[in-house]
């Protein structure tokens, strides 16, 4: 299983990206499983999507592992109503999913925000 990587991409990253795997298929050669990547504008625009109650909703599900909404709820001492309505955004990421039982998961090995200012380099 891969990572999901949310990240406010340099100019014209994931078209490289897509060349690179393009010129993959040109030579016949095996595509690797690709990251997931969730690409922001600005880090206020990450973060206003990805708030701390929302992070620590993926933190939880990453303990808890699969849960229902009142688990989640009790587990991080929040209103259902609440939770309900940040993981149903998380959803709409592509970062939570629910499983065949109607549990919520992360299915994700790991989940990296990379945030670059002032058009600093990435280490």
């Amino acid at each position: 299983m891969s990572k999901a990587i949310v990240e406010i991409p340099r100019r014209g990253e994931y078209f490289q990206r897509a060349l690179e795997v393009a010129a993959l298929v040109d030579a016949g050669q095996p595509v690797p499983e690709a990251d997931y990547h969730l690409g922001y504008s600005s880090a206020a625009q990450l973060f206003g999507e990805l708030t701390p109650a929302r992070l620590a909703l993926l933190e939880a599900l990453k303990v808890l592992g699969p849960a229902s909404v009142a688990a989640l709820a009790g587990h991080v001492r929040r209103g259902e109503t609440e939770v309900q309505a940040d993981t149903l955004k998380l959803s709409d990421l592509g970062l939570v999913e629910k499983t065949a039982a109607g549990l919520l998961w992360v299915p994700w090995e790991e989940i990296q925000i990379r945030v670059n200012l002032c058009g600093a380099q990435a280490a």
